[in-house]
């Protein structure tokens, strides 16, 4: 019997994410994004993942300090298990494709859009006059950097959802505006207890490299010591763990902390419970905390040793760039003559 001919898929399964080096590395971004990184890469799927510092300037950076953010947050990656010969890994700015096809993107968003965006509103606050017009177009820009590759899937967090939309937005009425199947509806990666770590001194709040306290966050750069007095020091509330997951619903500094050892331990949070139901914190702190310790101190000492050669990494970068700009260079080159550019051969 002759097998049907299979037909295969309009574009290939490809991943894309990018952090910004605008601060430390946190456990929120270990957890969120790095470790489902590495599960992504050591699937077999083609993984793209980006440095996106043209991203970082949309609000002022100290250009040294933004130099050694980048050089960090790539130590971070590899550290955490990201290899550069089977991930691309990259700084944005080294690969022009993210800006050319981003002044494209910006010709093929419309204003509502943009000022629809909730993160922008949160950023801008009440001083939206006065912030950079990179600001308000970051979302094109961040649609560019998915687009250049033609990604099919990128791993978010929850408040980045908004702007993966409006990517798929932009694809779409780019498609429809010059009649072509030419880019890919983006879909979301969404998954895992850690997807959304929050504050360690508000459960309410994600946590962030931004802000103000450090009790706040456990950065990738801690050591153990630090890492157990700030677990040590977390908010928390004086009941006793639950047995099941309904028992969280309004105590969000207790659900975090749950959720940060499920995804330490690689178990779900409701088999965390079913562990420690009936712990105090005082127990289930000091063996959050020897979890934390076993999972971030490998990733911490291979950090440093990193930094301690900033040619190699930022060979391992310029190399990241090449194999991006490879992908990237075709297709920003087809989106020209699209659109109606004339380029010399």
């Amino acid at each position: 019997m002759v097998e049907p001919v299979q037909t295969p898929p309009a574009f290939a399964t490809r991943i894309f994410s990018g952090i910004q080096p605008s601060g430390g590395l946190t456990l929120g971004n270990y957890l969120g994004a790095l470790k489902r990184f590495v599960e992504k890469q050591d699937e077999g799927i083609e993984t793209v993942y980006c440095l996106v510092d043209m991203h970082a300037i949309t609000v002022w950076q100290d250009p040294a300090r933004l130099r050694q953010q980048t050089r960090e947050a790539a130590a971070g990656f590899i550290a955490a298990g990201i290899d550069p010969a089977r991930s691309i890994l990259f700084n944005q700015s080294q690969v022009h494709a993210h800006a050319e096809l981003a002044w494209i993107f910006n010709c093929v968003a419309r204003m509502g859009w943009m000022s629809r965006m909730t993160q922008f509103k949160d950023k801008a606050g009440k001083n939206s006059e006065n912030v950079s017009l990179g600001l308000f177009a970051y979302p094109a820009l961040m649609a560019a950097d998915i687009l250049a590759y033609k990604a099919t899937h990128v791993p978010v967090g929850e408040d980045q959802k908004q702007h993966l939309e409006l990517c798929r937005d932009i694809a779409a009425k780019f498609n429809n505006d010059f009649g072509v199947d030419f880019f890919p509806i983006t879909e979301p990666v969404i998954e895992g207890a850690g997807t959304r770590v929050m504050s360690l001194r508000d459960g309410t709040k994600k946590m962030s490299k931004s802000d103000p306290s450090d009790q706040s966050r456990i950065n990738l750069t801690d050591d153990a010591d630090m890492i157990a007095k700030k677990i040590k020091k977390a908010k928390t509330d004086a009941e006793a763990l639950p047995g099941e997951m309904d028992g969280l619903a309004d105590r969000p500094e207790a659900r975090n902390l749950v959720n940060i050892y499920a995804a330490l331990a690689d178990m779900t949070p409701q088999a965390v419970l079913t562990q420690h139901a009936g712990a105090q914190f005082g127990s289930f702190k000091p063996a959050l905390a020897d979890l934390a310790v076993s999972v971030m101190s490998p990733i911490t000492t291979e950090m440093n040793r990193l930094m301690q050669d900033v040619a190699e990494i930022d060979r391992i970068l310029g190399e990241g760039a090449v194999r991006a700009d490879a992908i990237a260079r075709p297709i920003v080159n087809d989106v020209y003559d699209i659109v109606g550019m004339i380029r010399s051969r």
